[in-house]
Protein backbone atom coordinates (compact mmCIF):
# COMPACT_ATOMS: atom_id res chain seq x y z
CA UNK A 1 0.00 0.00 0.00
CA UNK A 2 1.50 3.25 -1.21
CA UNK A 3 2.08 6.13 1.34
CA UNK A 4 -1.02 8.20 -0.21
CA UNK A 5 -3.32 5.20 -0.08
CA UNK A 6 -2.20 4.22 3.66
CA UNK A 7 -2.83 8.37 4.75
CA UNK A 8 -6.42 8.18 2.99
CA UNK A 9 -7.43 4.94 4.86
CA UNK A 10 -7.01 6.76 7.87
CA UNK A 11 -8.56 9.31 7.09
CA UNK A 12 -11.81 7.42 6.33
CA UNK A 13 -11.31 5.78 9.59
CA UNK A 14 -10.37 9.29 11.83
CA UNK A 15 -11.45 12.12 9.90
CA UNK A 16 -13.03 15.52 12.49
CA UNK A 17 -16.29 16.07 11.22
CA UNK A 18 -16.09 19.89 10.00
CA UNK A 19 -18.99 22.05 9.08
CA UNK A 20 -16.37 23.40 6.22
CA UNK A 21 -16.19 20.03 4.86
CA UNK A 22 -19.41 19.30 4.01
CA UNK A 23 -19.07 21.83 1.71
CA UNK A 24 -17.09 22.36 -2.42
CA UNK A 25 -18.42 26.12 -1.81
CA UNK A 26 -14.98 28.07 -2.57
CA UNK A 27 -15.95 30.76 -0.26
CA UNK A 28 -16.32 29.05 2.35
CA UNK A 29 -13.74 26.55 2.32
CA UNK A 30 -11.35 29.79 1.25
CA UNK A 31 -13.10 31.52 4.56
CA UNK A 32 -11.87 28.35 6.78
CA UNK A 33 -8.81 28.43 5.06
CA UNK A 34 -8.08 32.46 6.38
CA UNK A 35 -9.52 31.88 9.84
CA UNK A 36 -8.17 28.42 9.96
CA UNK A 37 -4.12 29.84 9.68
CA UNK A 38 -2.17 30.01 12.89
CA UNK A 39 -5.20 29.07 14.73
CA UNK A 40 -6.24 26.13 16.04
CA UNK A 41 -9.42 24.68 15.15
CA UNK A 42 -10.86 24.39 18.38
CA UNK A 43 -10.26 28.19 18.21
CA UNK A 44 -10.95 28.95 14.84
CA UNK A 45 -14.72 26.78 14.95
CA UNK A 46 -16.82 29.89 16.65
CA UNK A 47 -15.34 32.40 13.91
CA UNK A 48 -16.20 30.15 10.89
CA UNK A 49 -19.85 29.83 12.81
CA UNK A 50 -19.97 33.72 13.11
CA UNK A 51 -18.56 34.77 9.79
CA UNK A 52 -21.07 32.24 7.62
CA UNK A 53 -23.92 33.52 9.76
CA UNK A 54 -23.22 36.99 9.27
CA UNK A 55 -22.09 36.88 6.03
CA UNK A 56 -23.79 33.73 4.17
CA UNK A 57 -21.66 35.09 0.85
CA UNK A 58 -19.12 36.73 -0.52
CA UNK A 59 -21.19 39.35 -1.49
CA UNK A 60 -22.60 40.40 1.93
CA UNK A 61 -19.12 40.23 3.15
CA UNK A 62 -17.90 42.45 0.29
CA UNK A 63 -20.94 44.84 1.04
CA UNK A 64 -19.92 44.69 4.86
CA UNK A 65 -18.23 47.62 6.86
CA UNK A 66 -14.46 47.13 8.24
CA UNK A 67 -15.33 47.78 11.06
CA UNK A 68 -17.69 45.27 11.48
CA UNK A 69 -15.42 42.80 9.87
CA UNK A 70 -12.93 43.43 12.62
CA UNK A 71 -15.44 43.40 15.39
CA UNK A 72 -16.38 39.62 14.31
CA UNK A 73 -12.47 38.59 14.05
CA UNK A 74 -11.67 40.36 17.56
CA UNK A 75 -9.40 37.64 19.71
CA UNK A 76 -8.00 36.26 16.55
CA UNK A 77 -4.82 37.80 16.04
CA UNK A 78 -3.15 38.89 12.78
CA UNK A 79 -5.83 41.51 12.06
CA UNK A 80 -4.19 41.64 8.30
CA UNK A 81 -5.66 38.52 7.73
CA UNK A 82 -8.95 40.14 8.74
CA UNK A 83 -8.15 43.07 6.60
CA UNK A 84 -7.12 40.89 3.54
CA UNK A 85 -10.40 38.90 4.23
CA UNK A 86 -12.47 41.85 3.27
CA UNK A 87 -10.09 43.23 0.40
CA UNK A 88 -10.15 39.61 -0.96
CA UNK A 89 -14.31 39.60 -0.87
CA UNK A 90 -14.77 42.80 -2.95
CA UNK A 91 -12.41 41.70 -5.59
CA UNK A 92 -14.29 38.49 -5.49
CA UNK A 93 -17.46 40.25 -6.13
CA UNK A 94 -16.19 43.42 -8.45
CA UNK A 95 -13.57 42.02 -10.35
CA UNK A 96 -15.25 38.14 -10.85
CA UNK A 97 -18.57 38.68 -10.29
CA UNK A 98 -19.11 36.94 -7.21
CA UNK A 99 -17.47 33.25 -8.61
CA UNK A 100 -14.13 32.63 -7.15
CA UNK A 101 -11.35 31.68 -9.31
CA UNK A 102 -10.78 28.03 -10.38
CA UNK A 103 -6.82 27.63 -10.72
CA UNK A 104 -4.68 27.71 -8.36
CA UNK A 105 -2.33 31.01 -10.50
CA UNK A 106 -5.81 32.64 -10.68
CA UNK A 107 -6.32 32.41 -7.02
CA UNK A 108 -2.77 33.22 -6.28
CA UNK A 109 -3.78 37.21 -7.36
CA UNK A 110 -6.46 37.36 -4.62
CA UNK A 111 -5.32 39.53 -2.00
CA UNK A 112 -3.46 37.35 1.41
CA UNK A 113 -3.63 33.99 -0.87
CA UNK A 114 -0.43 32.12 -1.03
CA UNK A 115 0.45 29.28 -2.28
CA UNK A 116 -0.85 26.92 0.78
CA UNK A 117 -3.86 28.27 0.46
CA UNK A 118 -4.26 29.26 -3.46
CA UNK A 119 -3.54 25.21 -3.40
CA UNK A 120 -6.44 24.30 -1.04
CA UNK A 121 -9.60 25.93 -2.85
CA UNK A 122 -8.21 24.54 -6.23
CA UNK A 123 -8.06 20.92 -5.12
CA UNK A 124 -10.77 20.76 -2.94
CA UNK A 125 -12.88 23.12 -4.87
CA UNK A 126 -12.13 22.54 -8.03
CA UNK A 127 -10.04 19.05 -7.93
CA UNK A 128 -7.16 20.51 -9.36
CA UNK A 129 -4.29 18.21 -8.51
CA UNK A 130 -1.96 20.30 -6.38
CA UNK A 131 -0.58 19.40 -3.15
CA UNK A 132 -1.00 21.41 -0.14
CA UNK A 133 1.94 22.11 2.25
CA UNK A 134 1.12 23.65 5.77
CA UNK A 135 2.79 23.24 9.46
CA UNK A 136 1.15 19.56 9.33
CA UNK A 137 2.44 19.03 6.19
CA UNK A 138 5.66 19.08 6.66
CA UNK A 139 5.44 17.39 9.91
CA UNK A 140 4.29 14.35 8.35
CA UNK A 141 6.83 14.42 5.19
CA UNK A 142 9.83 15.54 7.31
CA UNK A 143 8.97 12.38 9.43
CA UNK A 144 8.29 9.64 7.40
CA UNK A 145 11.43 10.35 4.77
CA UNK A 146 13.38 11.64 7.70
CA UNK A 147 14.09 14.99 5.96
CA UNK A 148 16.30 17.59 7.65
CA UNK A 149 16.24 20.56 5.57
CA UNK A 150 14.65 23.52 7.34
CA UNK A 151 11.28 24.07 6.60
CA UNK A 152 11.68 27.91 6.60
CA UNK A 153 14.52 28.01 3.93
CA UNK A 154 14.22 28.68 0.57
CA UNK A 155 15.67 25.15 -0.53
CA UNK A 156 13.41 23.32 2.27
CA UNK A 157 10.25 25.27 0.35
CA UNK A 158 11.05 23.58 -2.88
CA UNK A 159 12.09 20.38 -1.81
CA UNK A 160 9.03 19.79 0.43
CA UNK A 161 6.91 21.67 -2.30
CA UNK A 162 8.05 18.92 -5.13
CA UNK A 163 7.95 15.60 -2.90
CA UNK A 164 4.58 16.45 -1.72
CA UNK A 165 3.38 16.41 -5.07
CA UNK A 166 5.35 13.00 -5.86
CA UNK A 167 3.49 11.62 -3.38
CA UNK A 168 -0.18 13.08 -3.79
CA UNK A 169 -3.77 11.12 -4.92
CA UNK A 170 -4.72 13.32 -8.33
CA UNK A 171 -7.25 10.94 -8.31
CA UNK A 172 -8.60 11.54 -4.88
CA UNK A 173 -6.68 14.83 -4.37
CA UNK A 174 -9.36 16.78 -2.67
CA UNK A 175 -10.00 13.96 -0.11
CA UNK A 176 -5.42 13.33 0.24
CA UNK A 177 -5.33 17.01 1.28
CA UNK A 178 -7.83 16.97 3.94
CA UNK A 179 -6.59 13.40 5.21
CA UNK A 180 -2.77 14.29 4.97
CA UNK A 181 -3.19 17.59 7.17
CA UNK A 182 -5.66 16.08 9.49
CA UNK A 183 -3.09 13.32 10.00
CA UNK A 184 -0.43 16.17 10.89
CA UNK A 185 -3.33 17.55 13.25
CA UNK A 186 -4.12 14.65 15.33
CA UNK A 187 -1.95 11.38 14.63
CA UNK A 188 1.25 12.71 13.87
CA UNK A 189 1.63 16.05 16.50
CA UNK A 190 4.27 18.00 17.16
CA UNK A 191 5.53 16.78 20.69
CA UNK A 192 4.78 13.02 21.92
CA UNK A 193 3.31 11.98 19.14
CA UNK A 194 1.69 8.15 19.68
CA UNK A 195 3.76 6.43 17.00
CA UNK A 196 2.64 2.98 18.22
CA UNK A 197 -0.80 3.47 16.97
CA UNK A 198 0.44 5.34 13.63
CA UNK A 199 -0.50 3.45 10.39
CA UNK A 200 3.18 4.75 8.98
CA UNK A 201 5.03 3.10 11.97
CA UNK A 202 7.23 0.16 9.60
CA UNK A 203 8.45 3.05 7.59
CA UNK A 204 8.85 5.98 9.10
CA UNK A 205 12.63 7.15 9.26
CA UNK A 206 12.08 9.65 12.03
CA UNK A 207 10.52 6.66 13.93
CA UNK A 208 13.40 4.15 13.34
CA UNK A 209 16.28 6.79 13.60
CA UNK A 210 14.68 8.39 16.91
CA UNK A 211 14.73 11.93 15.58
CA UNK A 212 10.64 11.82 16.00
CA UNK A 213 11.19 14.71 18.18
CA UNK A 214 13.92 16.68 16.41
CA UNK A 215 11.99 17.01 12.95
CA UNK A 216 10.72 19.42 11.27
CA UNK A 217 13.82 21.70 11.53
CA UNK A 218 13.36 25.36 11.60
CA UNK A 219 16.25 27.87 11.20
CA UNK A 220 16.73 30.16 13.99
CA UNK A 221 13.31 32.69 14.42
CA UNK A 222 13.54 36.09 14.07
CA UNK A 223 14.89 38.33 17.27
CA UNK A 224 11.99 39.28 19.38
CA UNK A 225 11.64 42.90 20.08
CA UNK A 226 10.37 44.26 23.51
CA UNK A 227 8.16 47.33 23.72
CA UNK A 228 6.94 48.70 26.84
CA UNK A 229 3.06 49.85 26.37
CA UNK A 230 1.47 52.57 29.04
CA UNK A 231 -2.59 52.49 28.60
CA UNK A 232 -4.30 55.15 30.42
CA UNK A 233 -7.54 55.18 30.97
CA UNK A 234 -9.44 57.68 31.68
CA UNK A 235 -12.48 57.49 34.11
CA UNK A 236 -14.74 60.38 34.76
CA UNK A 237 -17.33 60.81 37.11
CA UNK A 238 -20.12 59.64 34.80
CA UNK A 239 -18.37 56.36 34.13
CA UNK A 240 -17.38 57.68 30.61
CA UNK A 241 -13.63 56.94 29.06
CA UNK A 242 -11.64 57.57 26.00
CA UNK A 243 -10.28 56.13 23.06
CA UNK A 244 -9.01 56.18 19.64
CA UNK A 245 -8.39 54.44 16.54
CA UNK A 246 -4.90 53.29 15.98
CA UNK A 247 -3.27 54.22 12.34
CA UNK A 248 -0.56 53.87 10.15
CA UNK A 249 0.98 50.66 9.02
CA UNK A 250 1.94 48.50 12.60
CA UNK A 251 0.12 46.23 15.30
CA UNK A 252 -3.76 46.27 15.17
CA UNK A 253 -4.35 48.83 12.84
CA UNK A 254 -7.70 50.67 12.52
CA UNK A 255 -8.72 48.84 15.88
CA UNK A 256 -9.17 50.51 18.73
CA UNK A 257 -7.75 51.80 21.78
CA UNK A 258 -7.36 53.97 25.24
CA UNK A 259 -4.48 56.74 25.00
CA UNK A 260 -0.90 54.91 24.30
CA UNK A 261 2.52 56.17 25.77
CA UNK A 262 5.10 53.93 24.82
CA UNK A 263 8.18 54.16 26.78
CA UNK A 264 11.62 52.81 26.12
CA UNK A 265 11.45 50.72 29.57
CA UNK A 266 8.60 49.71 32.38
CA UNK A 267 7.89 53.13 33.86
CA UNK A 268 6.39 54.56 37.10
CA UNK A 269 3.67 57.51 37.75
CA UNK A 270 5.54 60.52 37.92
CA UNK A 271 6.93 59.23 34.26
CA UNK A 272 3.80 58.60 33.15
CA UNK A 273 2.34 62.58 34.34
CA UNK A 274 4.94 63.90 31.94
CA UNK A 275 3.70 63.10 28.87
CA UNK A 276 2.14 66.87 29.05
CA UNK A 277 -0.14 66.36 25.99
CA UNK A 278 -2.38 63.94 27.62
CA UNK A 279 -2.40 65.02 30.96
CA UNK A 280 -3.43 68.30 29.90
CA UNK A 281 -6.99 66.86 29.34
CA UNK A 282 -6.75 64.85 32.75
CA UNK A 283 -5.85 68.04 35.03
CA UNK A 284 -5.94 66.62 38.87
CA UNK A 285 -6.39 62.98 37.67
CA UNK A 286 -5.62 60.44 40.12
CA UNK A 287 -3.21 57.83 38.57
CA UNK A 288 -3.21 54.35 39.83
CA UNK A 289 -1.99 50.94 37.93
CA UNK A 290 -4.57 48.70 37.51
CA UNK A 291 -1.90 45.35 37.40
CA UNK A 292 1.24 45.88 39.15
CA UNK A 293 3.15 43.70 37.24
CA UNK A 294 3.26 44.50 32.97
CA UNK A 295 0.92 42.17 30.99
CA UNK A 296 3.23 40.27 28.73
CA UNK A 297 1.38 39.73 25.50
CA UNK A 298 3.24 37.74 22.88
CA UNK A 299 2.67 38.51 19.15
CA UNK A 300 5.14 36.85 16.52
CA UNK A 301 8.17 39.13 16.49
CA UNK A 302 7.20 41.25 19.05
CA UNK A 303 6.25 41.21 22.96
CA UNK A 304 4.32 44.11 24.52
CA UNK A 305 5.06 44.68 28.46
CA UNK A 306 1.95 46.39 28.99
CA UNK A 307 0.47 48.31 32.16
CA UNK A 308 -2.76 50.12 32.15
CA UNK A 309 -2.69 52.86 34.30
CA UNK A 310 -6.49 53.86 35.67
CA UNK A 311 -6.82 57.89 35.57
CA UNK A 312 -9.75 59.02 37.86
CA UNK A 313 -11.08 62.86 36.98
CA UNK A 314 -13.05 65.23 38.79
CA UNK A 315 -14.86 66.56 35.66
CA UNK A 316 -15.88 64.85 31.90
CA UNK A 317 -13.94 64.86 28.97
CA UNK A 318 -14.78 66.29 25.85
CA UNK A 319 -14.89 63.25 23.29
CA UNK A 320 -15.58 60.51 26.53
CA UNK A 321 -17.74 57.57 25.63
CA UNK A 322 -19.28 55.48 28.28
CA UNK A 323 -17.87 52.08 29.40
CA UNK A 324 -20.99 50.18 27.94
CA UNK A 325 -20.15 51.38 24.83
CA UNK A 326 -16.76 50.42 24.36
CA UNK A 327 -18.78 46.90 23.38
CA UNK A 328 -19.75 48.22 19.68
CA UNK A 329 -15.68 48.46 18.80
CA UNK A 330 -13.36 46.27 17.45
CA UNK A 331 -10.20 46.50 20.10
CA UNK A 332 -7.00 43.84 20.56
CA UNK A 333 -7.73 41.14 22.46
CA UNK A 334 -5.19 42.94 25.09
CA UNK A 335 -7.48 45.08 26.05
CA UNK A 336 -10.41 43.39 25.29
CA UNK A 337 -8.85 41.36 28.40
CA UNK A 338 -8.26 44.30 30.37
CA UNK A 339 -12.13 45.10 30.12
CA UNK A 340 -13.48 41.81 31.37
CA UNK A 341 -11.19 42.36 34.82
CA UNK A 342 -11.90 45.72 34.98
CA UNK A 343 -15.49 45.53 34.86
CA UNK A 344 -15.07 43.31 37.26
CA UNK A 345 -13.11 45.75 39.50
CA UNK A 346 -14.67 48.11 39.22
CA UNK A 347 -18.11 48.77 38.47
Amino acid sequence: MTFSQRILLWYGQNKRCLPWRDTNDPYKIWLSEIILQQTRVAQGMPYYLAFVKNFPTVHDLANAPEEKVLKLWQGLGYYSRARNLHTTAKIVVGSYGGQFPNTYNELLKLKGVGDYTASAIASICFEKPEPVVDGNVYRVLSRYYGIDLPINSTKGVKYFKALARSVMDENEIRDYNQAIMEFGAIQCIPKSPDCSICPLNDSCIALQTKCVEKLPVKKNKTKVRKRYFNYVVPLTPSNGTLIKQRKGNGIWRNLWEFPLIESEKIIEGDELTQNSELFSELLNAKIEKHNDQPIVHKLSHQHLYTTFWIARTDRDIEGAISFDELERFAVPVLIAEFLETFKNSYF
